[in-house]
């Protein structure tokens, strides 16, 4: 009996032993598979998950290839970003709504106004009931509109007239940018003795209410209102920032990237280029030395050849890159690092690195004043984007949010939606070279015919209506079918716009040194993204007028 017990006794202790080291190891085992996901799980980029789009358009191919769509060109004011940085305070400014226009008619109330309906017959434009009623009017007629901020109004040609001005924001803009109007009213006595609107006139023919300058007559020989001849915007300061001091350039930090492969290849590949270099800086901690100088691809110019020696600043908005940024222009950069080093014992610190190979993470606690980037190898290692490619994408986030429109070429676009009084329909219409090749496109030829289109719309968009087709067919008659149901608008009817009389020709001439600017393909479809954006009802051609796909047959 003893000898049973004594010998059945290990053969538990083993069991048990057995179970646990079992147990254990699948312990461990779980905690090395937890281990490998945390370390190769590539989160998304907030910037992109929240701009669909932009991501479909630059990741779905992250090797030396890029197809172009130059049909439509996004940027930061377009999608909603999840992490987009708040308003500036100094920007920040409370929009008019109801409940701000009822409290002004509360301080009215205070101010024991006269309201004998004889004191009203002849309008005082500085009554502040005007504003407030202007406000109001304005709030009912115009849905798509954040009001800002107005300026008091001013007599118009007439007795019975006020110009008023006032900044507005579209609210299908997702930038802080304010834009101007003016506008003149005509003014009757509703009841208990109170104006109300019965006139408003069009865009920008409130001329006595806009900027302060030396007016001409505001009046033609004929008594008819002339529209205000172009003024500058202000607001526009896309000075580019200096260096400061020798001490303030030593005590800085700053990534260079040398020019590389990237050079006159298209601007959605300019674009994912220059954006990687801005997050790497940004994840860096340090001052991005940009190169202002842009050439812009044979796809976007009449003349099918690469222009080199574009600004940035033609095509956005630099100001905004430099509030949200640390950036310094490359010419400013490099003439005060050779001027500093000149000569100098203590040289600038700087650390090369010839290879997109090395890593942001290896470069993180690298101590040199600057960091060089060099992409001297040959095609596609050469291209700076892949720099946050692989593990680089899990710490490099593109910054969209800093990346908008030039503010000049939104302008244009707030004139081409105020002429038509924010109250219109658009259709994407996109022929060209997709429409000629039927391998890829087979129907798609077809499917924007004068006839197809008009068919099609006439189910989508009500007849009359102002009807903006942003396209790249370049013959400005082939829509002529169109206008017997709509009226029709397309960019080049607006050509007065970006002519040399324009307040666009004026300061872009004035950014180049005195020389014209051309007005060129990248700008026109920069443009016409915008105004179809702004459009009530929009109708796209891959959506709405073709099965085929956008990206050729079989990539649906």
């Amino acid at each position: 009996m003893k000898e049973s017990e004594l010998s059945t006794e290990p053969i538990g202790q083993n069991l048990i032993k057995l179970i646990s080291n079992l147990c254990f190891s699948v312990f461990v085992f779980s905690v090395l598979i937890f281990t490998v996901i945390a370390i190769t799980y590539q989160p998304p980029d907030p910037w992109l998950e929240s701009a669909p789009a932009l991501t479909k358009l630059f990741t779905q191919t992250e090797n030396a290839t890029f197809k172009n769509d130059d049909s439509i060109l996004k940027t930061g004011e377009d999608v909603v970003l999840v992490a987009a940085p708040e308003v500036p305070p100094a920007l920040a400014i409370n929009p008019i709504t109801e409940t701000v226009i009822e409290k002004s008619e509360e301080k009215i109330l205070n101010l024991n106004l006269k309201s004998d309906c004889e004191d009203l017959k002849f309008v005082n434009c500085s009554d502040p009931r005007v504003l407030v009623t202007v406000e109001r009017f304005n709030l009912k007629t115009f849905k798509f509109i954040v009001f800002l901020e107005y300026q008091t109004p001013v007599s118009g040609s007439k007795l019975d007239e006020c110009d008023v001005a006032w900044r507005f924001r579209n609210k299908k803009e997702k930038s802080w940018r304010k834009y101007r109007d003016f506008r003149r009213f005509k003014f009757g006595i509703g009841e208990n003795c109170t104006y109300n609107v019965v006139h408003a006139g069009g865009w920008h023919s409130g001329i006595n209410a806009r900027r302060p300058r030396n007016r001409p007559n505001t009046t033609s020989s004929s008594g008819n209102l002339r529209l205000a001849p172009p003024v500058g915007d202000e607001e526009i300061n896309d000075t580019i920032p200096t260096l400061g001091s020798e001490m303030n350039f030593r005590k800085g930090k700053y990534l260079y990237y040398a020019r590389g492969g990237d050079y006159c290849k298209g601007m959605n590949h300019y674009l994912w280029s220059f954006l990687c270099g801005l997050g790497e800086a940004m994840y860096l901690n340090r001052t991005f030395v940009m190169d202002l100088s842009v050439c812009l691809s044979a796809t976007y110019n009449p003349s099918n050849r690469d222009e080199e020696g574009k600004d940035f600043r033609f095509y956005f908005d630099f100001e905004h890159l430099k509030e949200v940024a640390s950036v310094v222009e490359e010419s400013e950069f490099l003439g005060g690092w050779k001027k500093w080093n000149r000569g100098r014992k203590r040289k600038v610190p700087v650390k090369k690195v010839t290879t997109y190979k090395v890593t942001p993470m290896q470069l993180k606690k690298d101590k040199s004043t600057i960091i060089w980037r060099q992409f001297d190898a040959p095609e596609p290692e050469n291209y700076s984007y892949r720099v946050c490619e692989g593990q680089a994408a899990k710490y490099i986030q593109r910054p969209w949010h800093a990346l908008w429109k030039s503010k000049r070429l939104m302008n244009i676009v707030t004139e081409i939606s105020g002429q038509m009084d924010w109250d219109f329909d658009a259709v994407h219409v996109v022929r060209g070279e997709k429409a000629q090749n039927i391998e890829l496109w087979p129907h798609l030829d077809a499917d924007t015919s004068p006839d197809a289109l008009l068919t099609k719309l006439k189910v989508l968009i009500q007849p009359w209506r102002n009807l903006y087709i942003a396209t790249n067919e370049p013959f400005y008659n082939y829509f002529d079918k169109l206008r017997s149901q709509y009226k029709v608008r397309l960019l080049d009817d607006y050509k007065e716009l970006w002519s040399n009389k324009s307040e666009w020709y004026n300061e872009t001439t004035l950014l180049n040194d005195g020389k014209p600017v051309e007005f060129d393909g990248y700008m026109r479809v920069a443009v016409d993204t915008e105004v179809l954006y702004r459009a009530k009802t929009r109708v796209e051609t891959f959506y709405n007028l073709t099965n085929d796909c956008k990206d050729g047959i079989n990539t649906c």
